[in-house]
């Protein structure tokens, strides 16, 4: 059986339209990107709503397919139906290998679990109101207001090396040049214990690749909900490690708190 590669797969992307907006698209589509090719773009709603303006135009430009679904019954949601008819059958086909749902409806939390059980990534985006059952469902969470600030570059700060030196140093405070939010003690702790199960070296260091997998595991914890593209960004802004960036330009992490 041939194994999935991250950046290489098929990916689906289902739009939630009657409860996301069309002015995340592109931010979803450069996340997605890690996964692999959007090649299946769906947008669901009503679209005789004059709501989903914005996406009806945008699935001409963009290649998405619009799914009609008609507000069967006043107070209930055809939509949210069809479009998890529509990921089953995807799933069932054995053709994709990668979901991006874009919804801050927790009704398709049992969708998620399912096709995680097939050992298929789900990205999930949403509002900051998202609620927590559907935010740990998903392999990864990203709220879709955080994306424009991740964008931002970080200005790093810089040190004399020794030539051929490693550099180590405390993790400074955010420069507040982006709009990054405060790292909350779930995610230090998250970070804490995923480097306590690593493997360390000799000096007490471990790989931050090694440490940001095992979270990633535990977690649909994304860096790109506090304001950072990268965790190594983000790690800098605790004070529980030392920061050192080796040689080849790996970074290792060490816990001093």
């Amino acid at each position: 059986m041939a194994t999935r590669q991250e950046g290489r797969g098929n990916i689906a992307l289902l739009i939630d339209a009657d409860n996301a907006s069309a002015a995340h698209f592109d931010s979803v589509m450069t996340v997605l990107a890690e996964l692999g090719t959007v090649n299946i773009r769906r947008a669901y709603g009503n679209w005789s709503k004059a709501t989903l303006k914005a996406w009806a135009a945008l699935s001409i430009t963009q290649a998405i397919e619009p799914q009609q679904q008609f507000d069967l019954t006043k107070g209930k949601n055809a939509t949210d139906m069809k479009m998890t008819i529509d990921a089953m059958d995807l799933l069932a086909s054995g053709r994709v290998d990668g979901f991006g749902l874009m919804s801050s409806d927790s009704d398709f939390t049992p969708l998620v679990t399912r096709i995680r059980q097939d050992g298929i990534p789900v990205y999930g985006f949403g509002t900051a109101n998202t609620p927590e059952g559907f935010r740990r469902a998903c392999t990864r969470f990203i709220d879709v207001a955080a994306l424009e600030s991740a964008e931002v570059p970080i200005t790093k700060p810089t040190a004399k090396r020794a030539a051929g030196a490693a550099s180590a140093r405390p993790a400074p405070k955010s420069s507040g040049e982006i709009k990054a939010k405060p790292v909350d003690a779930e995610v230090v702790k998250l970070l804490i214990d995923a480097y306590d199960a690593v493997k360390r070296d000799e000096k007490g260091f471990a790989s931050l690749g090694s440490v940001g997998q095992l979270a990633g595991n535990r977690s649909s914890f994304d860096t790109r909900n506090y304001g950072y593209k990268r965790l190594s960004d983000l790690v800098r802004t605790i004070p529980n490690f030392l920061v050192e960036v080796r040689e080849g330009g790996q970074t290792w992490i060490k816990r001093v708190r």
